[in-house]
């Protein structure tokens, strides 16, 4: 007989008690009927495992299921073959056709706003500007993740997109001080501004610092009313062969190290990028005693 390891355990910063494994083991047994997604679903009610929205810790409840079927406590159901349905092509059209240059903005800086996109036709469009000007083109954000267009009145002048931070950095997480756990169970009040794009035919100087200042004053309550909680920092990479940096050091971010060009280690799995620059923009004065607890629920420390 194979000899069963100590299955006590922390899965994605979370602590798993000897009497949680009993239990999930004895609901593996009793709900044996039950798809694999419903029966994660099931575990993560009874844990009350939950994200930092609100929602089902589904991903970390998975893996864990996964190594206690590994070290052969539980057998799960086999999965359920899934066709993968296509990411949608994106098509042009002439709504994102490059304009005349654009020097003048009417009102001036006050008139500048950055508009929090909800309604599905925004986002296409702004898909398509993506797809369409940026570098890095336009690739399927998950997670949470917040769309926003620059604006001056009616007129778009470019697109700001924050998702979901990095999962792992050294110089970011020296940074902040916080533990491996702590990382794996706090990383959500962390956001990434993933993508930023000016659109190539607008020329107005500070333009790019000013809607960063605009989007750091709203994006905690934005992010609240979206998803249930507010993010304590933000972070961003800025590939220095193609840019400075200046837009955020003009906003007061904080440049803090390179990347080391290696992607996150995945098994059998491996890339390289360049190395990027990191800057971070606190959103509250103690993000740092938030981030390194081991209680948060929202943006409080239990």
């Amino acid at each position: 007989m194979i000899e069963k390891k100590d299955p006590a355990m922390t899965c994605c910063g979370r602590e798993i008690t000897h009497e949680e494994i009993k239990e999930v083991v004895e609901t593996v047994k009793m709900f044996s009927n039950l798809s694999r997604n419903e029966l994660i679903l099931t575990i993560c009610e009874n844990l009350n495992w939950r994200t930092a929205s609100g929602s089902n810790k589904f991903d970390a409840c998975q893996k864990m299921l996964e190594k206690l079927e590994d070290d052969q406590f539980l057998k799960l159901p086999a999965k359920r073959i899934q066709v993968k349905s296509r990411q949608a092509k994106i098509v042009l059209t002439s709504k994102t056709d490059a304009e005349p240059a654009f020097s003048k903005i009417e009102g001036g800086f006050k008139d500048i706003s950055v508009e929090l996109l909800s309604i599905r036709k925004d986002i296409r469009l702004w898909n398509e500007y993506m797809f369409r000007y940026h570098y890095l083109g336009y690739s399927k954000p998950f997670g949470y993740v917040m769309r926003y267009f620059i604006k001056n009145g009616d007129k778009i002048l470019g697109c700001l997109l924050f998702s979901g931070a990095a999962k792992s950095m050294t110089a970011r997480d020296k940074w902040i001080g916080w533990s491996m756990n702590q990382r794996l169970q706090n990383l959500a009040w962390v956001v990434n501004n993933s993508r930023f794009l000016i659109f190539p035919w607008v020329h107005i100087k500070n333009l790019a610092s000013n809607a960063l200042g605009k989007v750091t004053r709203r994006i905690q309550n934005d992010w609240q009313k979206k998803w249930n909680f507010q993010p304590v920092l933000m972070e961003t990479f800025v590939d220095p062969k193609l840019y400075h940096g200046t837009c955020y050091q003009a906003s007061n971010w904080e440049y803090i190290g390179m990347t080391t060009g290696q992607g996150l280690i995945r098994k059998g799995k491996t890339y390289k990028t360049t190395p990027k620059k990191i800057y971070m923009k606190p959103l509250v004065k103690d993000f740092r005693r938030i981030l390194c607890s081991d209680n948060l629920i929202g943006a409080e420390v239990i």
